[in-house]
C-alpha cells in the first residue's frame, strides 16, 4: 500500500473517530470547540476532494467549524459508470471558515476499454490532488439580509501518474493546476442554495487524461452550477453541471451532469447518492451511471 493511501486512510480513521467523540460532546467550555454550523451547509465532498457539490466545489469552507474553529472531513467516493468505474478518497481541514486545505486521489479504471485500448483490461490511472480554498467575501448563510453571496477563489494541484500513455493520447502534460472563483448563496426562508463556479483549467477528464492537448493547450474558463433544496433537515437534492474543455483530437469531450440525493443521519455523518452523466470518454459514448459518497467530519 502506497504512503499517500495509507496516510489517507489513516486521517479518514482519525477523523470519523474525532467526529463520535465530538458528537458526545456536552458543551464544555474547556473542551476544544468545533461544529457551529448548521447541518449540510458545509457541502459534501467534491469528486477532487473540496467542499461543494459531487461535482463542482462551493464558496462554502468544509468541515463544520465557523469562524473560531477547525473543521475538517474525510471522504470515499465511488462512481460506475457504463465502460469505466472510478475511485476517490481524501481528507480535508477547513481553518476558521476561511482557509480549506485537502488532498485526494482519484484511481480511474478503464475496465474492458483498456483491453479495446491495448493497455489491457482494467489499466488504472491514478492522479493525486492538493487543493486550497480561501474565502474572500461574504457569508452564504449569516448574511440573510443581502443578496451578496459568498465568494472563494481555490486551486486544485493535479499529478497524474500514466505520463506515457498520456502522451500518447496527445495530452501535453501529466502535471496541472485548475484556478477556479466560487459563489454560493443559500437562502434560508427557500431551503435553497445556490453556487455558480467559474474554473481556468487546461485538464482533460478532470485530469485524468493529462493536461492540454493537440487541439488546444491553453487555459480556458469554464462555468460549473449548481443547486440544492432542503426538503428536510438533513435530506437536500440538487443538480449539477460542469462545462469541460475539449483538447484532444483523440477523443471528443463533454460536459458533465448529476442529480443527486444527500442524506445527512447524523451532523458528523453524510451520505450522497447520485445520477451521473460524464458524456463520451475516449471510445466510449453515453457515459452515465450511478456515483455514491460517503462523508465523516466535524
Amino acid at each position: 500500500m502506497s504512503v499517500f493511501r495509507r496516510s489517507a486512510l489513516s486521517g479518514a480513521c482519525l477523523l470519523a473517530l474525532c467526529s463520535h467523540a465530538f458528537a458526545q460532546e456536552t458543551g464544555d467550555d474547556d473542551g476544544f470547540d468545533t461544529s457551529g454550523k448548521l447541518l449540510l451547509t458545509g457541502g459534501v465532498s467534491q469528486v477532487e476532494g473540496s467542499a461543494g457539490g459531487g461535482l463542482t466545489p462551493w464558496a462554502v469552507i468544509g468541515g463544520y467549524g465557523t469562524r473560531d474553529q477547525v473543521g475538517g472531513n474525510a471522504f470515499y467516493t465511488r462512481v460506475n459508470v457504463d465502460d469505466y468505474g472510478l475511485d476517490s478518497y481524501g481528507v480535508l481541514v477547513g481553518l476558521y471558515d476561511r482557509v480549506e486545505l485537502s488532498v485526494s486521489r482519484q484511481k480511474f479504471d478503464t475496465e474492458n476499454v483498456g483491453a479495446a485500448l491495448g493497455l489491457g483490461r482494467g489499466f488504472t490511472f491514478t492522479q493525486d490532488t492538493i487543493g486550497v480554498k480561501v474565502k474572500i467575501a461574504g457569508d452564504a448563510v449569516l448574511e440573510q439580509d443581502s443578496w451578496m453571496p459568498q465568494i472563494a477563489i481555490g486551486a486544485q494541484y493535479k499529478k497524474n501518474d500514466q505520463s506515457a500513455v498520456l502522451a500518447f493520447v496527445g495530452a501535453r502534460d501529466d502535471s496541472g493546476v485548475d484556478y477556479y472563483i466560487s459563489a454560493t448563496k443559500l437562502f434560508l426562508a427557500q431551503s435553497l442554495l445556490v453556487n455558480g463556479t467559474v474554473r481556468f483549467t487546461r485538464a482533460n477528464q478532470f485530469g485524468i487524461l493529462g493536461f492540454g492537448g493537440d487541439l488546444n493547450d491553453d487555459y480556458q474558463p469554464q462555468f460549473e452550477a449548481s443547486v440544492a433544496y432542503l426538503i428536510s433537515r438533513n435530506v437536500a437534492i440538487g443538480a449539477e453541471y460542469r462545462n469541460k474543455p475539449n483538447n484532444l483530437g483523440i477523443a471528443v469531450e463533454e460536459n458533465a451532469f448529476d442529480a443527486f440525493v444527500a442524506w445527512a443521519p447524523y451532523k458528523n455523518v453524510s451520505l450522497t447518492v447520485a445520477y451521473v452523466d460524464l458524456g463520451n470518454i475516449v471510445i466510449a459514448d453515453d457515459q452515465r451511471g450511478l456515483y455514491a459518497s460517503l462523508q465523516v467530519g466535524f
